[in-house]
């Protein structure tokens, strides 16, 4: 003869089924879902064919469509685009990766503690207000048509240039989202670390940056996809990037759909990490909702 016990234990635990309430209001959010996607969709279509039925009966479109949107012209000058947006791509590689290790140091740097670190931190400070300062254009044209002419060096292709000027740049806007991220991280935190035994490199290392970085990823990412845009700007050194080639293609065949490439490969470009980094915002902020419980 078996008891209740001994049934439940052979069967596994009881399964708990929600209240009929509960049902009911999983229903009614499952049907707002619907119908807000279905009203998104139906309004999104709507305003489409309003810009799209506005765009085709101005008085200008036959010449604007010749002059952008020429598919022939399209077609015809996107293998030498997307060869220079090759190019965009290597720097952008380069430069994040220097971005990174450059901000990181920069932000360190800022964080020091201690009279004896004044003037790092001084100069960090110097240099951070200096870069955020200064216009990304005006960065291009000092490095790749000064730094050259000092004569150090021996000729480098203009888009190295390029990549040290991104890097100049972005490295102080990294360095200052990487500071605030360190400073947001509760210093009791610090000191449990240094109770532990831990020196603090192996705190700073260990315990703070992990948590740092963790609070700062969406704007990092932002910042990286802002520095995917501006890498285009290396064609003001005369680097045939995607942007040069695009000019290139404007000026032999009085058009200016290749513009329009460009543009458009530039967003395909982009669109991945856009796309990431709402995702990553998003997951961040339901993280908090919750009480940091993933």
């Amino acid at each position: 003869m078996t008891n209740d016990a001994d049934t439940s234990t052979s069967s596994g635990p009881a399964r708990l089924e929600p209240s009929r309430v509960e049902r009911e209001r999983r229903s009614y959010r499952r049907r707002q879902t619907v119908r807000s996607l279905l009203i998104s969709v139906a309004s999104t279509i709507v305003f489409a064919v309003v810009v799209w039925f506005v765009l085709v009966n101005s008085p200008g479109w036959d010449d604007v469509r010749r002059s952008f949107f020429d598919v022939e012209t399209a077609i015809a000058s996107f293998p030498s685009i997307l060869v220079g947006l090759w190019l965009n791509i290597q720097v952008l590689f380069f430069a994040a990766i220097l971005v990174g290790i450059f901000g990181s140091l920069l932000a360190i740097a800022r964080t020091l503690r201690g009279a004896v670190f004044a003037p790092i931190r001084l100069g960090a400070a110097i240099y951070t207000d200096f870069f955020r300062g200064i216009p990304l254009l005006l960065v291009l044209y000092l490095v790749g048509f000064g730094i050259p002419a000092l004569g150090f060096t021996d000729r480098l292709p203009m888009q190295v240039w390029g990549t040290v000027a991104l890097t100049l740049t972005y490295s102080s806007y990294v360095a200052e989202v990487l500071r605030a991220g360190i400073e947001a991280v509760h210093p009791s935190q610090r000191m449990a670390a240094r109770s532990l035994g831990l020196g603090y490199s192996k705190t700073l290392r260990l315990v703070v940056l992990p948590q740092a970085v963790r609070k700062v990823t969406p704007a990092l990412m932002n910042d990286f996809v802002s520095m995917q845009k501006d890498v285009g700007l290396i064609s003001v050194l005369g680097a045939v990037d995607a942007i040069r080639a695009a000019q290139i293609e404007v000026a032999s065949i009085y058009n200016f759909t290749p513009y329009v490439v460009a543009g458009i490969l530039f967003v395909l470009l982009s669109w991945p990490m856009i796309r990431l980094t709402d995702w990553y915002t998003a997951r961040a902020q339901r993280r908090e909702q919750m009480g940091g419980q993933v």
